[in-house]
């Protein structure tokens, strides 16, 4: 890609999150600003609350901010506060991206472009069209995710350990979205996505050979669920590509310009201090 520069002063963004220093958000962002010349800014911003996240979203209205990544616990919250939003982002009731332009805010949900990315990246042979997928949670990431894989086809069953919410998911994207409960959830599954902090307790050995386990969580890349998922011989798909594949279309939602021809994976590996 040619280089890019933003001009107008020096363009800030970021992401928003509580906790936030775990993020690798800005160690993506700011390799691609430099390596593209811009007059720009990525950084981390942790408000305590709600009230601080509406803050925040006050002063990018003010013109002080480009736009801002969302991540846990504000992805609701910042599509309920959003004048407009994409129809992703309408689909799953959350949102990762932000847009502030002319007083107005624009949200945006990349989270299930990412996922989508990560499989096709990792896991190529995987085929969602008619398959059984068991998403693990339902916050905003799974919210999103949920949404994009039944939008490709997939009949996605909702396990999590507070079913209220879990029906309110399913119930928001209707469809081929159920709730699940015990071992029968996962009969079939072709691809488990852990949308959880935690690893979940499953039995990797009563999955089919061909199953696909996911997980969101980037840090470390290879987690527990993840490893005992190798060790048993299954494919494994990393938080870390969904990170970098959701990364680039956020990256030109908010400075208006697509990311330089830089692959971000080496440079969050070397900074984790990781080779996986």
């Amino acid at each position: 890609m040619s280089r890019a520069r933003i001009t107008g002063g020096v363009r800030v963004a970021g992401i928003v999150g509580n906790p936030v220093a775990h993020s690798l958000s800005p160690v993506i962002h700011n390799a691609w600003i430099e390596a593209a010349g811009m007059d720009a800014s990525y950084v981390a911003f942790s408000p305590k609350d709600p009230a601080g996240f509406e803050a925040l979203v006050a002063a990018g209205r003010a013109g002080l901010l480009s736009g801002v990544n969302v991540t846990a616990p504000f992805k609701e919250q910042a599509y309920a506060l959003a004048d407009t939003a994409s129809e992703t982002s309408r689909s799953s009731g959350s949102a990762n991206i932000l847009v502030f332009r002319d007083g107005q805010v624009a949200a945006d949900s990349a989270d299930g472009f990412g996922l989508l990315w990560a499989l096709e990246t990792q896991a190529p042979a995987l085929s969602l069209h008619g398959s059984v997928v068991v998403m693990l949670g339902a916050g905003g990431a799974a919210r999103a995710a949920a949404a994009t894989l039944a939008d490709a086809g997939a009949e996605v069953r909702i396990v999590n350990r507070t079913r209220d919410r879990a029906e309110a998911l399913a119930a928001d994207l209707a469809g081929s979205v159920t709730v699940a409960e015990g071992p029968a959830a996962f009969d079939g599954a072709a691809l488990i996505v852990n949308a959880l902090t935690v690893r979940p307790e499953l039995d990797l050995a009563t999955l089919d050979p061909a199953t696909v386990l996911m997980d969101m969580t980037y840090k470390p890349v290879v987690t527990p669920f993840l490893q005992a998922g190798r060790d048993a011989g299954l494919v494994t798909v990393d938080g870390l590509a969904m990170l970098i594949g959701q990364a680039g279309p956020s990256f030109e939602a908010i400075f208006g310009v697509a990311p330089p021809d830089l692959d971000p994976r080496p440079i969050l590996l070397a900074h984790l201090g990781q080779t996986a």
